[in-house]
């Protein structure tokens, strides 16, 4: 659980706006007027020097190795500051301090607005970013845009799909869930058969609510300008909160989170059964589930209706430069060359799910076997889930802060009787009261 002090700090990106409020929503100027044109990253190349990236992502590797090859004056640091939150957190803490900030940060979707909103991310567009409007899917490239600027580019795409292990539901003759009810029932038949096997694991976690109940059809949040509505009493989540409140009631949840050694032993060993994920996953397998390779396929995502196709995004990260930053024009170029053309094709070929159009249109990219998964082309049924996202999802424009309070309200029906339901009505009200009090109109 998050200490009041660290809620303050990832809400503080979102109290810098407080005053703006009132009148506009809180962005740059205008990029034709900010800077005075585009910014001169081609003798920022010749020159040279450091570029420190914040980034957790695997396949950066690869476009580091190209960009320093590309660019041999240029020495790129890779930096693992820590996953999702741990990294705001310390972004943050760089931020306020006046120092140490990196010259990049990996930044996840949902993250984007906040930071923007906090005026702590530089406006692309006077580097060039307005050109790849046409280049990145809707989703990813909506996502990183803020009050008609853009803040970071796009480095990879989540569409969701089921990771299963073949070898477990074989073993038990199970067959792979097509709906969310054969879901649970898979769930009960594996359990039963072997009390150490779930079917997946949860200890709460925002992202993974939010995304199922974004396929679900829920919509709880809702933002025009200063004006923020947050409803977790529609139709669409309460089709999810139904289904799961069963996997949880029935103890067929493994108790584990995450990113934790404990989690990626569940992925190995079998007793974690399945993932609901982001199509950027395959890497994170390879990496630290190498010992299971073999075991694991890919299938679609289970819909909540037989015979629909919806589904949704699950995390999904850009690649922004912080106000902060020392060396900007450097660092945009990096930027650019990770996530677009060779950069970006380098990445995908390690795993990463691209957000550009014409890698994941490519008859390379769709017809790539992962021997990890058997040989699976399992890069059809992601571009496939890509194209059957469902639309008009929004995030809140403090988002992280959220999800900082997550397990403090919704995380409460993981380690006690408290519903699902009234978890998320929780989280709702406490949403709702920390917004008013940064100068938003919520629910009003």
């Amino acid at each position: 659980m998050r200490t009041n002090s660290t809620r303050r700090l990832l809400g503080a990106v979102a109290t810098a706006c407080v005053m703006a409020l009132g009148a506009t929503a809180c962005g740059s100027s205008d990029p034709a007027t900010d800077g005075g044109g585009k910014k001169d990253v081609k003798s920022a190349l010749e020159k040279g020097g450091k570029v420190t990236v914040w980034a957790w992502e695997p396949t950066l590797k690869k476009a580091v190795a190209g960009f320093e090859k590309k660019y041999p004056k240029v020495d790129v640091e890779l930096v693992n500051a820590g996953t999702g939150d741990k990294q705001y957190t310390a972004l943050q803490n760089v931020i306020t301090a006046g120092s140490g900030a990196p010259d990049v940060a990996q930044v996840e979707y949902y993250a984007v607005g906040q930071f923007a909103i906090g005026k702590s991310l530089e406006d692309l567009g006077s580097y060039g970013a307005t050109a790849y409007d046409k280049t990145f899917t809707t989703g990813p490239w909506n996502a990183v845009k803020y009050d008609k600027s853009i803040y970071a580019l796009p480095m990879d795409s989540g569409p969701m799909a089921l990771f299963y292990n073949k070898k477990v539901f074989d073993k038990h003759g199970v067959k792979v869930p097509v709906t969310w009810d054969e879901y649970v029932e898979a769930a009960r038949t594996l359990h039963k058969a072997d009390p150490e096997i779930f079917i997946t694991n949860d200890t709460g976690d925002a992202g993974a609510t939010t995304s199922l109940i974004w396929q679900a059809g829920g919509r709880p949040y809702k933002t025009e300008g200063t004006d923020v509505s947050i409803d977790f009493g529609d139709a669409g989540t309460k089709t999810y909160t139904n289904t799961w409140q069963k996997l949880l009631t029935e103890d067929l949840i493994a108790p584990v989170s995450s990113w934790s050694d404990e989690w990626y032993k569940g992925l190995a060993d079998g007793s974690i059964a399945t993932l609901a994920i982001g199509a950027w996953m395959p890497a994170s397998f390879t990496s630290g589930v190498a010992s299971a390779s073999g075991d694991w396929r890919v299938a679609p995502l289970p819909q909540w209706t037989e015979g629909d196709k919806t589904g949704a995004e699950n995390g999904g990260s850009s690649l922004a430069v912080p106000k902060a930053a020392k060396n900007k024009e450097l660092a945009y170029a990096f930027v650019e060359y990770a996530t677009t053309g060779a950069g970006a094709s380098a990445r995908v070929a390690e795993g990463s799910f691209p957000a550009t159009k014409g890698d994941l249109g490519s008859k390379t990219f769709l017809d790539a076997a992962f021997p990890y998964f058997g040989g699976q082309r399992a890069n059809r049924i992601f571009a496939d889930a890509a194209g059957n996202v469902g639309t008009d999802w929004s995030y809140l424009p403090y988002q992280v802060y959220a999800n900082s309070i997550f397990n403090d309200t919704v995380g409460k029906a993981y380690i006690s009787s408290t519903p699902l339901s009234k978890g998320l009505e929780d989280w709702q009200q406490a949403s709702i009261t920390y917004g008013t009090d940064q100068g938003f109109s919520v629910n009003k």
